[in-house]
């Protein structure tokens, strides 16, 4: 067994931590490794790429050692949440400055961030918090403050060979406290709803009595402020199939997860091991500053999520007194908003602070939003403002959910914990369970209980035209209390949709989401009869969601004999970065266009030899997927209704809509300007893949594969700018699992494409995970105590709270 990495400094260490009395009892190349910890101590075993196996004897001890791995691996991205989720960023980094990296909050400025945060995850909902978890868990959160803090004073402490943190001596890195840790797990809740309006929220102002009354201004910018679910880039989702008996011959089935997400930032996975004998023994990927698995598995159950396309908030038209824009009628009577006066510190001209303030009005339906920036029509005028409300600020179960999940101990199980909560924030659900053949999808959270004949009845003329922009969102007349959302005694929530309405799914073939609704998880069985905000039904799939569903139903007729190779061939699959609208339309869109080889002074010959002979895959060194790319994207920009001569259609949903139209002028003229594009900035038509695509990882250049999700990717790897190297600000693959349950115990093989420290895709340390993400090469995770002292990586260390 190998020591500690950091080994050569261990007398040093040690003597520097006897004097703080925070020594680890033990490092020593003598000390078995199966020893169990002491008790109230916290063994940390580190397994090949970094993973940490954290067992300890007590729930409080479990989070003591999560918070201690999450600070040694990424402790600069979590001091600078946690000073975000404080409302700080303006005093440390600048009022008008933006957050460096991407997130499901945006990248607003720091001053309408600290606003945001200042007034909505505020000391009342730390409280609350508190209050609605269990017991065990407020004691794994106290745990991980206690365990980030003992490792960043350990990080500062006189001592060589550690790691180097680059924000370490930095005034914003702090000591947390566990209502830091309630914080950041409430952030995550708002995601899909409040967070999405960040200025919208933190700039609504009545409007003066002589103020000009704004125009109607065009709606695209409503319609590109609403287009994503969560957070505002493309291709942030996720692909997962679970496979059940019917697929692998047996009475188990096997679970792919695949998420498209964050790289870096406060939102990215964390890879950990939680394991209390006896109690709790989970492995899979948290939000880092989160001390429970999000997405995983245990010895009995296996899950993963996709982002929803069901709404998580909703509007009210509020009607305003005559020249009282802060006071609306409710059923004839005259109600005033609630305004609350909120400060933030700002660092002013010579380091000097400054306090500034600023007003938040709330009404009975929730905060007044001002969208007037995007849509005049929809801002705060003299008549009229819209209340937003957002199912998940009254949420506090999400994270309990989770808390249960990982310690379920079947199938069944599992999904009596998700109706009982009805918790999940703003994702879909597939599971497999231990020696069940049966495989479970469910839409059912927490979401807005707006059944269809509701919003039929409480529209408004503004409701209409709001419904051109997002038919699924609820705009409902304020003015109204019978309008308000409905209260079900069976809900978990009051104005929640109980469980038993939500769209679920239980079946012995298979189960899929690749981030399109709930309707087609299963095509043999479709799901309908739902509400509409929960994401529409008979409408047409992503490109990446046909293929998924290709890919799905080839697995299952395959006759793979057992869960073992069917899970094989999942692996090979799902890293196969197959290319799915040239698969489609290649032919059909270059066949016409390339028979007239000129386009005015461009001789197209070259692009359509090359792309003819690229077999329709974004591997590494393919030729041809760049120009692809480049054409495509010009391509989707001609109505779908005059690019397909076969218009979708709910009868066929995984062929349609179909037969595009090559002999469209515009198809070869954005062939033409595809060529311009690669001439002019000197590239190679046939440039490979990987030139282009990579990640920098301590000073090397790592190759990648896949692409964005709008090329019909299955694979995703997908920056705002795709020809630009991957980053921290890359959304792709990241934690993936494909697991599977043996008469032994559960067999999980994993890869985590960005690894487990904050550096790893910033050219920094951390580069073992990233490159094997780029190779191929699946970790057979180490699950069990045999196999996690067999690794020849390990590394332990055992530390006393």
């Amino acid at each position: 067994m190998r020591t500690h990495r950091h080994g050569a400094a261990i007398g040093t260490a040690l003597l520097a931590l006897v004097l703080a009395g925070l020594a680890p009892h033990a490092r020593s190349r003598g000390m078995d490794a199966t020893d169990a910890p002491p008790a109230a101590a916290v063994e940390l075993r580190r397994t090949a790429d970094g993973i940490p196996h954290i067992r300890a004897g007590r729930w409080r001890d479990l989070g003591y050692g999560v918070g201690h791995v999450q600070a040694e691996d990424a402790l600069c991205t979590l001091a600078e949440g946690f000073v975000t989720f404080e409302g700080r960023r303006s005093y440390f980094f600048g009022a008008s400055a933006r957050p460096a990296r991407v997130s499901t909050f945006g990248q607003s400025k720091n001053l309408d961030l600290d606003f945001f945060f200042r007034a909505f995850v505020d000391e009342r909902v730390v409280q609350r918090y508190r209050d609605e978890q269990p017991r065990e868990l407020n004691e794994l959160i106290e745990g991980y403050a206690a365990g980030y803090n003992r490792y960043l004073t350990q990080a500062r402490g006189p001592q060589t060979g550690r790691p180097a943190h680059a924000c370490l001596q930095q005034a914003w890195v702090r000591p947390i406290g566990a209502e830091d840790v309630y914080r950041r797990m409430y952030v995550a809740h708002l995601a899909a709803g409040y967070a999405h309006f960040i200025p919208q929220l933190t700039h609504a102002r009545p409007a003066s009595a002589d103020a000009p009354q704004a125009e109607t201004a065009g709606r695209e910018a409503l319609r590109r402020l609403l287009a994503h679910r969560v957070g505002d880039r493309p291709a942030l989702g996720s692909n997962a199939i679970a496979f059940g008996r019917q697929a692998t011959g047996e009475a188990g089935g096997v679970l792919l997860g695949n998420p498209h997400w964050y790289w870096g930032g406060p939102d990215r996975f964390y890879q950990m091991h939680l394991t209390i004998p006896g109690r709790l023994d989970v492995a899979g990927v948290s939000f880092l500053g989160i001390p429970v698995v999000m997405i995983g598995f245990n010895r009995d159950v296996a899950w993963s999520h996709t982002v929803s396309e069901a709404r998580r908030f909703g509007l009210f038209e509020l009607s305003l007194v005559e020249g009282s824009p802060t006071r609306y009628r409710v059923d004839g009577r005259v109600e005033s908003m609630q305004a609350r006066r909120v400060t933030v510190e700002v660092r002013g001209e010579g380091g000097k602070p400054r306090r500034v303030a600023r007003t938040f009005y709330r009404s009975r339906y929730g905060p007044i939003v001002d969208l007037g920036a995007q849509d005049a029509a929809f801002g705060w005028g003299r008549e009229r403002a819209l209340a937003l409300r957002d199912v998940n600020a009254d949420n506090f179960r999400v994270f309990r959910n989770f808390f249960y999940w990982n310690q379920a101990k079947s199938l069944d199980e599992f999904i009596e914990i998700q109706r009982r909560e009805a918790a999940v924030p703003w994702v879909n659900t597939l599971a497999i369970g231990r020696g069940d053949g049966r495989v479970w999808y469910a839409d059912v959270g927490a979401v807005p209980n707006v059944p269809d004949p509701l919003r039929q009845s409480c529209a408004t003329p503004l409701a209409e035209g709001f419904a051109q922009v997002d038919p699924l969102t609820p705009l409902l007349d304020g003015s109204r209390s019978a309008c308000d959302w409905q209260h079900d005694p069976a809900a978990a929530q009051p104005g929640t949709m109980p469980a038993a309405a939500q769209p679920s799914l239980l079946r012995e073939d298979y189960v899929a989401n690749m981030n399109d609704s709930y309707w087609l998880t299963q095509p043999a069985q479709p799901l309908e009869g739902f509400p509409s905000l929960l994401g529409g039904e008979r409408r047409a799939l992503s490109l990446r969601g046909r293929l998924g569903h290709e890919m799905a139903q080839s697995l299952v007729t395959s006759a793979a004999g057992s869960s073992a190779e069917l899970a094989r061939r999942v692996m090979r699959d799902a890293l196969h970065p197959r290319v799915y609208s040239a698969e489609q339309f290649k032919a059909q869109l270059l066949d016409p266009a390339c028979r007239q080889r000129h386009v005015g002074k461009v001789d197209l010959g070259s692009a359509c030899d090359i792309l003819g002979r690229w077999p329709n895959t974004a591997g590494a060194d393919d030729r041809g997927v760049l120009l692809w790319e480049a054409f495509w994207r010009r391509v989707r920009d001609i109505p779908e209704s005059e690019l397909f001569r076969q218009a979708f259609s709910a009868s066929a949903p995984l062929s349609t809509p179909h037969q595009a139209n090559g002999a469209d002028p515009r198809v070869a003229r954005a062939l033409a300007d595809a060529v311009v594009e690669f001439r002019r900035a000197g590239r190679a038509l046939d440039e490979p893949l990987g030139r282009r695509r990579y990640v920098r990882s301590e000073g090397h250049r790592v190759p990648l594969y896949g692409g964005c999700h709008g090329h019909g990717n299955f694979v995703v790897a997908c920056n705002e700018n795709d020809m630009d190297a991957m980053s921290p600000d890359s959304l792709a693959n990241s934690y993936l699992q494909v697991v599977r349950f043996t008469p032994e115990g559960v067999e999980a093989h994993t890869l985590l494409a960005h690894g487990q420290r904050d550096t790893a895709v910033d050219n920094g340390d951390g580069i073992e995970p990233v490159r094997r993400y780029a190779d191929k090469q699946w970790l057979r995770f180490p699950f069990t105590d045999g196999e996690i002292v067999g690794d020849p990586a390990l590394q332990r260390t055992v530390l006393h709270p």
